[in-house]
């Protein structure tokens, strides 16, 4: 059984009566093995009221991403039994948990899921501008990593259970943000917003320009990098790209908010060299007390966000001010 799924199921038993669960998908291995993939729901259930989605373990190989959006879903059921405030928050907003949206990639400790798609490249979304071999996506073989799958075939069951979750309980709402949990070989850790299959501006890029003001003003001193994805690389098949886009056509007048929070893996290899001949080692820090140190390094953007939904209404900009935000936020990322 894998550790996350026990300790996902042993939360879910604590928050009992108080989280709504839901098994979206069960995945079945060739092996026999069956896992299901939950979303947890908390929070005020009212189609007007604004939502957060924390989504993780979407690569398997990148069991991190999985072990923050747990720690944070560990730390609202625990603060549930006392934290009267949270309780007030909780009125005024719905948190969506999917912390395993790929236990079948988690259990083989692969990027792609048990079929050997890479569920990052998978959705129905073709760059428009040229992408970079290989990591871009590809459709020669699932032997070769970022597979997108047959030309033409439905999305892969994982990819479907995540988008039906935003689908339902996110885009239907005015308001909503999403932050799904990677893992990169990288030296920072990156906050990325779509798109990722051009590099033209997103309409919302006023909103993310005042959530990245409002969030260095409550963290001056942070760690994050705030960019579009495509300053780094462009892909195909970009599941959030496909969702927001989604979001954009069939509700114009809902503000969807997708971000990817890429924790820079080469911090955990510098300092443990050794980690570069595991697979595992790569993507995920193998000492303990690195773990708990990267789980507690971003429980507060978990909760920051959180809070940034309940009081949109306050820092959104209002229509007078978005050309202006729009021009500063062309200006910086740009």
């Amino acid at each position: 059984m894998l550790a996350e799924l026990l300790a996902l199921e042993k939360i879910i038993e604590q928050g009992g009566a108080r989280l709504d669960v839901q098994v979206v998908r069960t995945v079945s291995l060739a092996s026999g093995q069956r896992f299901p993939v939950y979303a947890i729901g908390v929070g005020n259930p009212a189609p007007d009221a604004p939502a957060v989605g924390f989504f993780g373990g979407v690569h398997g190989l990148e069991r991190i991403g999985a072990e923050v959006v747990i720690a944070y879903l560990q730390n609202v059921v625990m603060r549930l039994q006392w934290d009267t405030t949270l309780h007030q928050q909780l009125e005024q907003v719905r948190l969506v948990f999917m912390p395993i949206v790929n236990p079948g990639g988690m259990w083989a400790a692969t990027r792609a899921n048990p079929r050997g798609v890479d569920l990052m490249r998978n959705a129905p979304v073709d760059a428009v501008d040229p992408v970079p071999p290989g990591i871009g996506g590809q459709r020669l073989s699932d032997r070769l990593p970022w597979y997108r799958g047959r030309q033409g075939e439905p999305m892969e069951e994982e990819s479907q259970a995540l988008c039906e979750v935003v689908q339902e309980q996110l885009l239907p709402r005015p308001f909503s943000i999403a932050l799904d949990c990677h893992s990169g070989f990288g030296v920072k850790d990156r906050l990325w917003f779509p798109y990722a299959h051009t590099r033209k501006p997103i309409p919302h890029l006023a909103e993310l320009h005042a959530l990245q003001e409002i969030y260095l003003q409550a963290h001056s001193h942070h760690q994050y990098v705030f960019e579009p994805q495509s300053a780094q690389y462009l892909a195909h098949g970009d599941l959030w790209d496909h969702l927001y886009l989604q979001a954009c056509q069939t509700a114009p007048a809902h503000t969807f908010l997708p971000l990817t929070l890429e924790m820079g893996s080469w911090l955990w290899v510098k300092k443990n060299p050794r980690q570069l001949f595991s697979r595992n080692g790569i993507f995920n820090p193998l000492i303990n007390h690195r773990q708990q140190r990267v789980l507690r390094r971003h429980l507060s953007l978990l909760d920051f966000l959180a809070r940034a939904a309940c009081s949109h209404v306050l820092w959104v900009p209002p229509p007078e001010q978005r050309a202006q935000r729009r021009a500063d936020a062309l200006a910086a990322w740009y």
